[in-house]
C-alpha cells in the first residue's frame, strides 16, 4: 500500500485559497451545479385574486428567457410559485414551504401587507431575500437586516398624494373609510396632514371587511358631511360600500385605490354606484423599453402596477446573483443596489442585456417597467409616479400621470 504524507501547513494554505477564491464565478458553479431556486408568494386567490396570476406569469416569462439563453452561472433558474389566498397565515405556510422544503434564494411578490409583515421574519431569519409589493410604512421599519426592498410607494407617500388629489378636486371635508390593515393609520395620517394644511378637516372610520353591508357605516361617514369620501379597502369591500353610498344618495367626490378598484370591480357592479369615481395608484413607466419588452412578453396590453414591480424584481434579483456570482439571498442582499443604482453604470432595462454586460464587467444600472429602481437605506423606493383615473360609461379613462 502507497502511503501518502500531507503537510499540515500546505493543506491549510489550500484551504485558505480555496474559501478566498468562493465568491467566484467559476467555483460558486463547481460548489453549487443545481438549478437556483426563486419562490414567488402572491395572492392567487382571495381579494388580491385577480393580480397574483398575471404576476407569476412575468416572472416565469422573464426567467423561461433567461434559461433559453443559458441561465445564470451556467445553471438554470427554477421558479416555485405559491398562493399567498390574500391571508398571512396561508402566507407563512407558502412561505414556510418555499424557504425550509424548496430552499428558494428569494421570495418575490407578497401584495397584501398583512401577508409581507407576517413573512418578512421567516425571510430574514433564513436569510432568504424578500422582495414586495407592499405598501404600509411599518414594513421596511421592521428589523429585516437589509433582507426586503419593496418597489410599491410607502402609504405615507401614497396618502400625501390622495390629499393633494382630493384638495385640487376643492375638498375641504375628506373622510377615509378603510378596514384594519397596517397601513389605514399610516396612509389616513399622510392624507389628513395635507388637507389640514390647507385649512379642510378629516376623519377616519376603520370597519369590519367581512360585513356584507355598510348601511350603519355610510350613516356615520355621512353625519360627518364629507365633500369627499377616500375608500381603502379591496374590492369586495369596497363594492359593498359604493353600493351603500349609492343607496344613500352621496353626490360627492369619491376615490379609491388601484388596488381596490378595477376592471373587474367595474364589470361586477351596476354602473350608476361607481361612475364618476376617482382612481389612484402608482403607474408603471409606460412608454419606456422596459414597459414595452414586458407587453411583448406576457401578452398583456396594459400591466397592472403590481406585475411591472414584480418584473423589475426577478430582473434585479437575478442580475444581482449574476454579479455576486453566488446565488445566496445574503448576496443578493449585498449586491441588489449594485445593480439597480450603480453610479455610472449601463443603462439596462432588461436581465439578458444585463447578464451580458455583467460578463463584460460593466457595471449596470437597472431601471424597469415600474419605474426607476433605486432603493433608500431601509429598502423603500425613493420616487413613483402615479396614475390618475375616472370611472367613465363603465371604463378607467385617464386624467393624469403625475
Amino acid at each position: 500500500m502507497t502511503q501518502f504524507t500531507i503537510d499540515r501547513r500546505r493543506l491549510l494554505a489550500g484551504t485558505a485559497a480555496l474559501a478566498g477564491l468562493s465568491g467566484l464565478p467559476g467555483l460558486a458553479l463547481a460548489q453549487s451545479s443545481g438549478p437556483i431556486r426563486l419562490g414567488t408568494l402572491t395572492p392567487l386567490t382571495g381579494s388580491g385574486g385577480t393580480y397574483g396570476p398575471v404576476m407569476v406569469k412575468a416572472v416565469k416569462a422573464v426567467v423561461d428567457e433567461v434559461n433559453a439563453a443559458g441561465g445564470v452561472l451556467g445553471r438554470k433558474v427554477e421558479v416555485i410559485s405559491e398562493d399567498d389566498q390574500t391571508n398571512p397565515e396561508a402566507g407563512v405556510r407558502a412561505a414556510r414551504k418555499l424557504i425550509d422544503v424548496d430552499k428558494v434564494s428569494a421570495i418575490m411578490g407578497t401584495w397584501a401587507s398583512t401577508v409581507t409583515t407576517a413573512v418578512a421574519p421567516l425571510c430574514w431569519e433564513s436569510k432568504t431575500f424578500l422582495t414586495t409589493v407592499s405598501g404600509a410604512d411599518s414594513i421596511t421599519l421592521l428589523p429585516h437586516q437589509g433582507f426586503l426592498i419593496r418597489t410599491q410607494p410607502n402609504t405615507t407617500l401614497q396618502g400625501k398624494k390622495f390629499g393633494e388629489f382630493a384638495l385640487q378636486q376643492g375638498a375641504k371635508r375628506v373622510f377615509v373609510a378603510s378596514p384594519q390593515t397596517p397601513f389605514a393609520k399610516s396612509t389616513f395620517e399622510a392624507i389628513a396632514e395635507v388637507v389640514k394644511a390647507s385649512g379642510g378637516q378629516a376623519q377616519l372610520l376603520i370597519y369590519d371587511d367581512k360585513k356584507p353591508s355598510y348601511r350603519s357605516e355610510v350613516d356615520e361617514i355621512l353625519r360627518f358631511k364629507p365633500d369627499t369620501i377616500i375608500m381603502a379597502g379591496y374590492a369586495p369591500d369596497t363594492s359593498v360600500l359604493l353600493k351603500d353610498l349609492f343607496r344613500a344618495d352621496y353626490r360627492g367626490t369619491k376615490i379609491a385605490f388601484g388596488y381596490g378598484l378595477n376592471q373587474k370591480l367595474l364589470d361586477s357592479v351596476p354602473a350608476d354606484t361607481v361612475e364618476k369615481t376617482f382612481v389612484i395608484s402608482p403607474s408603471p413607466a409606460e412608454g419606456s423599453k422596459a414597459y414595452e419588452r414586458l407587453v411583448k412578453l406576457i401578452g398583456v396590453a396594459s400591466p397592472d402596477p403590481y406585475t411591472t414591480q414584480i418584473y423589475d424584481q426577478v430582473n434585479l434579483v437575478l442580475l444581482a446573483i449574476a454579479l455576486a456570482g453566488d446565488a445566496s439571498g445574503t448576496a443578493i442582499k449585498d449586491t441588489i443596489r449594485k445593480v439597480s443604482q450603480a453610479q455610472g453604470g449601463v443603462k439596462i432595462d432588461n436581465a439578458l442585456d444585463g447578464l451580458k454586460a455583467i460578463a463584460a464587467k460593466q457595471a449596470v444600472d437597472y431601471d424597469g417597467a415600474s419605474g426607476p429602481c433605486d432603493f433608500d437605506a431601509i429598502g423603500d423606493i425613493t420616487d413613483s409616479k402615479f396614475r390618475y383615473e375616472q370611472v367613465q360609461g363603465g371604463k378607467l379613462t385617464l386624467v393624469k400621470i403625475a
